[in-house]
């Protein structure tokens, strides 16, 4: 079941560059509601409405991958806003991310959950950052793209969330203290928002 919040107004021009030239907690906050678009090669476009983010915010963010500088794997999170960030984790699983502020900086948004609003077949899940991105169709093949144009982008929301929740990022308790930031944001009446462990929320206690 959607949310009121989850129609998209008729006609949106993607989002543009500038909505991604800030910190990542705000772009993080800020995406709560907007609609992600995949053009397929084939079938119906798939839309997705963000309910679910992490802010990451560049080198001195210990649970940011730009901690560790500028790698083959780096690339994309250290270029420019606006781009995707695609990378693999344990193997098997791709992770959608927003790149945010300005070239350098290492600023991303995780994309953890969405709620199907068109193109997707019937009970696909999106709850999780390796849901989602599988879902959509996005792979590592995307890592680099621009967001503000076809095929993969953004749309604007019709609506925000009405109850937005906030909580320590999910699976970085090995970044110490920084694993208790409160940068994790949801749409706190949204049923497609991911369940994580308790033990994986923020540091390990």
């Amino acid at each position: 079941m959607l949310s009121a919040a989850s129609s998209v107004a008729p006609l949106a021009h993607p989002l543009p560059r500038a909505f991604f030239a800030r910190d990542a907690r705000v772009v993080a906050r800020a995406l709560l509601g907007c609609v992600l678009v995949h053009e397929c090669a084939t079938g119906e476009p798939r839309r997705s409405r963000i309910v679910e983010t992490e802010a990451y915010c560049g080198p001195k963010d210990l649970a940011c991958h730009a901690r560790v500088g500028l790698t083959k794997r780096t690339r994309t999170l250290l270029g420019p806003e606006a781009h995707a960030y695609v990378f693999l984790v344990y193997g098997m699983h791709d992770c959608f991310n927003v790149t945010c502020l300005a070239e350098g900086e290492g600023h991303a948004v995780l994309v953890r959950a969405g709620e199907p609003t068109g193109g997707l077949e019937a009970g696909a899940r999106l709850d999780g950052p390796g849901r989602f991105a599988r879902a959509m169709g996005i792979s590592r093949a995307h890592d680099g793209h621009e967001l503000t144009r076809s095929p993969l982008y953004l749309l604007p929301p019709a609506a925000r969330p009405a109850r937005v929740g906030v909580s320590p990022r999910v699976g970085v308790g090995y970044a110490g203290d920084w694993a208790e930031r409160r940068w994790r944001f949801f749409d706190a009446d949204s049923p497609c928002v991911s369940r994580p462990p308790r033990s994986a929320i923020g540091r390990p206690r």
